[in-house]
């Protein structure tokens, strides 16, 4: 990519559109800025701009579009996939001061907030009107909803609640032009035309930066149960799944963590919660939520008898929210107690939740070929499994040429039996080499074209997802 310096003259321009005090390119914000949660990489960006509304970010990439100058928009850094990362240098444009709840509208079960409010606290505020957001990543506590747009996020929940997009209703956009628009309305039902809010979410911060979002919202449950059911056999544990599906109950979670990946998030968090068991080899966390709560019991009866024909263990019946929480903090910390632990590559493969067995067989197979240790954990509801890679000698996957054939051939799997790449972290920096797996020319040609038309000078984010040739 051909790209200008950002001179002296142009910094000024920045600084007259936000303020001196919003201008950052000290030793110490370049290097926060130029990571994310991705393999430990770097990129340094030569500025940081920290805007407040939409008509400064459309100052901003006028100016930018005008002089060729990479523009990487930023959340809270939480991405896995390098999708934060300066790479080509130029300017990163944070979002943090984007962090006003604006209009809880109850009478029409909506919410319209700003990209930089952290996901949890947008949680929080609306449950207290008796309102729920259910996509809840677990990083929520520290993610922004914006990144959870750019990245399509999910979370337990999405197995009966959805992700992202199916909340989604409307964006205020500003395009890497500078014009600003709003990519649909605020209404449930919209067939005018071609569905841009839809495109836009899950676009990785390619296409524009978003600066409003309107969500939907719908009741909160009044109850939840939670079970931990116990497997001796990994692949036993992941062929309940699908079966639980097939007895007609949809549960609002269900989360399977392998015995590497419990031992070592129970470790970190010098938990007892989960009895560790000899012979363990796996867990399935499940949840039912809804407003009868005698209806959940039942449906939890149901489920214990599904189970009782995959050699499931003794089952374990959180009986407070105190112990809801507890094993809900095991899960969410499995992530950063296996990179601790030395499991430092990330895939974020899905599949039809039927084929998650022969996923896991074929994850476990490729690491004992070639030498790797690799955990297992993740939604195994919608088919979403993370695969945590320890390797001896590799650290990254991103520019490595045996990781990258090991990589190919797991992909390859994934694609044979239905699934794709990514189910909710996105592609990013260091799965786009990958794309060709998965879609042919013709598809990424489209693509492609779709970025050209939102971004014709390629200062958006590029080198994401795909390379364009400027």
């Amino acid at each position: 990519m051909a790209t200008h310096l950002i001179t002296p003259a142009i910094i000024g321009q920045f600084k007259a559109i936000v303020g001196d005090q919003y201008i950052l390119n000290d030793a110490e914000n370049i290097n926060k800025y130029g990571r994310d949660e991705t393999e430990n990489l770097f990129y340094a960006p030569d500025v940081i701009v920290k805007p407040r509304n939409a008509q400064e970010i459309s100052e901003i990439l006028k100016i930018c579009n005008q002089h060729l100058i990479p523009v990487t928009p930023r959340g809270a850094g939480t991405g896995l996939t390098g999708g934060a990362l300066p790479n080509f240098g130029g300017l990163v444009i944070s979002m943090e001061r984007f962090n006003s709840i604006l209009e809880i509208d109850e009478r029409n079960l909506q919410v319209t907030t700003e990209p930089g409010v952290i996901t949890e606290v947008l949680q929080n505020t609306v449950k207290e009107k008796g309102l729920f957001y259910p996509p809840d990543p677990a990083s929520k506590g520290s993610c922004f909803i914006g990144g959870n747009i750019s990245e399509n996020s999910g979370g337990p929940k999405a197995v009966k609640y959805g992700v992202v997009k199916d909340y989604v209703l409307n964006l205020e956009l500003v395009l890497p032009t500078g014009e600003i628009i709003w990519t649909g309305s605020n209404v449930l039902k919209n067939a005018t035309g071609y569905n841009i809010t839809q495109l836009i979410v899950g676009s990785e911060g390619t296409l524009g930066i978003v600066t409003k979002i309107v969500l939907r919202l719908i009741p909160h449950p009044k109850f939840d149960l939670l079970l931990l059911a116990p497997f001796n056999s990994l692949e036993k544990a992941s062929e309940a799944v699908s079966a639980i599906f097939r007895a007609g109950i949809t549960p609002s979670a269900m989360e399977l963590m392998e015995i590497d990946a419990i031992t070592l998030a129970t470790k970190m968090l010098d938990s007892n919660a989960i009895p560790l068991t000899e012979g363990l080899a796996a867990h399935l966390i499940i949840e039912v939520d809804g407003n009868n709560l005698d209806v959940l019991m039942n449906e939890m009866e149901a489920i214990s008898e599904v189970l009782s024909n995959f050699e499931v263990g003794e089952l374990y019946f959180a009986d407070d929210a105190q112990q809801k929480n507890e094993l809900w903090k095991i899960r969410r910390k499995a992530n950063e107690a296996s990179v601790a632990a030395g499991y430092t590559i990330e895939e974020d493969t899905v599949v039809p939740r039927a084929e998650l067995p022969q996923l896991i067989k074929g994850v476990k197979a490729l690491g004992a070929q070639n030498g790797f240790k690799v955990v297992c954990y993740g939604h195994a509801g919608d088919g979403n499994l993370h695969i945590r890679i320890n390797h001896p000698t590799i650290k990254k996957s991103f520019e490595s040429e045996e990781m990258n054939k090991i990589l190919t051939a797991l992909f390859e799997l994934v694609k044979k039996l239905g699934g794709t790449i990514s189910g909710e972290h996105g592609i990013g920096l260091i799965q786009k080499s990958y794309m060709p797996v998965m879609f042919d020319k013709v598809t990424l040609a489209l693509m492609s074209g779709i970025k050209k038309t939102f971004d014709p000078n390629n200062i958006l984010n590029p080198g994401k997802i795909f390379d364009l040739n400027n």
